[in-house]
């Protein structure tokens, strides 16, 4: 008495059960990608994905020097709100997230909310880097009791914009990010 016994496609020594719901090639619990629709092979669920992945080369330079823009400026304008910036800062980042989104006209990558984030990151950099300007004096000061109470003040007063950094660049990432399986 023979049995039909199948094996794995990607490991033949490998008793499965399993097929997947697309192809039905048979695959083995190691192969298998669970699917909000059952489980696929590997090659299915990345077929699908490149349908999703429609973004062009001018996308991922242009979202970046949006979110850089953009972020700089919004960490500027929230510099002056203090402690309740932080409160405001998520809802500018989604904003900033639908402004990329509209630039690129809606076309999805991997790599694009990495993009994003890098020009967001840099704009936060800059607006840092002319703060610091304001600083340079006081640092000169850092041998005495009142240079070093300055110097403190100063180095708290990067930490809000730090903060609003961190907070508008992780809803920017996460709107653009999108729902991933």
């Amino acid at each position: 008495m023979t049995e039909n016994v199948l094996v794995c496609a990607n490991h033949p020594n490998r008793e499965t059960t399993l097929r997947c719901n697309r192809c039905e090639k048979p695959i083995c619990a190691q192969c298998a990608i669970q699917t909000p629709v059952g489980y696929r092979c590997r090659e299915c669920v990345k077929g699908q994905q490149k349908i999703f992945d429609n973004s062009i080369p001018i996308d991922f330079p242009l979202a970046a020097v949006i979110s850089l823009v953009c972020v700089g400026g919004a960490t500027a304008v929230l510099d002056f709100l203090g402690f309740w910036g932080l409160f405001v800062a998520p809802v500018i980042g989604g904003g900033i997230a639908e402004i990329v989104r509209w630039a690129v006209r809606r076309r999805r990558s991997r790599s694009l909310p990495i993009a994003a984030v890098a020009g967001g990151t840099l704009g936060v950099l800059i607006y840092l880097g002319f703060q610091l300007t304001r600083y340079l004096p006081v640092f000169a000061y850092a041998g005495s009791d009142l240079g070093t109470t300055w110097v403190s003040s100063a180095l708290l007063t990067f930490a809000w914009p730090v903060g609003y950094g961190i907070l508008m660049l992780g809803t920017l990432y996460a709107r653009l990010r999108g729902i991933r399986l």
